[in-house]
């Protein structure tokens, strides 16, 4: 596998400035810890047995789109990029809701202290540690004083309501077509269609059923074609972004959320 950046866009990411770590919960039984250094990943598992989760490999086409020619300009110089998808589709539905309407650094914020006051413990070589997000059990035992007091009450209910649902669903759910899923999710109390699409392209890896007339993809075409007429609402950048990406929708949208990786410094 050869890849030129690691997507370290999930909140569950942790850095000291050259180390990467990320603790993924396969399933009830099974934790991986992922440490990522200099383009070498390494794993470690916490718990349990069995293959570590995937890492996909995206690459450009490479016959460019004629429409999609000034953002595949701004996009080629990534290279090749991977990405762990996440193997937890109730992580990756929590990490929706946490991400709601808020900006990126302060989901993070918010998912991290979360983590850490109520996730599973995993103990790190240097004597720190790194936590796990809560299961759909233990969110359920979590007090309104507890989600107050890290900042997430504002999430409760829609935590709640999708740990329930997904202790009720979610094998069932894990099973669906993707665009079948993103449908299903939307049955949750609290989860639109923004929550839906980030939720199962996090989890699926197709990054066509991303919410791609959002904040992030209008901000980061505009940095990689900034000579483009993108437009500035949501409804229709969303129409353009179908229209100039084509039949390469959900590549376009997974390379420049990795290029506004990078240009945040998150990779």
């Amino acid at each position: 596998m050869s890849i030129d950046i690691l997507m370290t866009d999930h909140p569950a990411w942790r850095s000291d400035g050259t180390v990467s770590r990320r603790p993924i919960q396969v399933d009830a039984h099974t934790t991986w810890l992922v440490e990522a250094d200099k383009g070498q990943v390494n794993w470690t598992v916490h718990s349990g047995t069995g293959a570590p989760p995937t890492i996909d490999v995206f690459a450009l086409p490479s016959a460019t789109p004629m429409p999609a020619a000034p953002l595949h300009t701004g996009l080629s110089t990534l290279g090749q990029v991977g990405r762990i998808s996440n193997p937890s589709l109730w992580d990756a539905l929590a990490t929706a809701i946490v991400r709601q309407v808020i900006r990126a650094r302060q989901a993070r914020k918010l998912y991290q202290e979360f983590c850490d006051r109520f996730g599973d413990r995993i103990a790190l070589s240097d004597q720190s540690d790194i936590h796990t997000f809560p299961t759909p059990d233990r969110m359920l035992t979590l007090s309104d004083a507890e989600f107050t007091g890290c900042g997430m009450a504002f999430k409760r209910r829609s935590l709640r309501c999708a740990a329930e649902a997904y202790l009720a669903h979610g094998q069932t759910w894990t099973e669906l077509a993707p665009s079948v899923l993103v449908k299903e999710l939307q049955t949750i109390p609290g989860i639109g269609p923004w929550s839906a699409g980030a939720a199962v392209a996090d989890f699926s890896h197709d990054w066509s059923l991303y919410p791609y007339g959002d904040l992030a993809v209008r901000t980061w075409a505009g940095h990689a074609a900034p000579d483009y007429a993108w437009p500035g609402d949501e409804a229709s950048f969303a129409r353009t972004w179908r229209r100039v990406t084509g039949e390469h929708l959900g590549t376009y949208t997974v390379f420049t959320l990795a290029f506004g990786c990078r240009q945040a410094g998150a990779v």
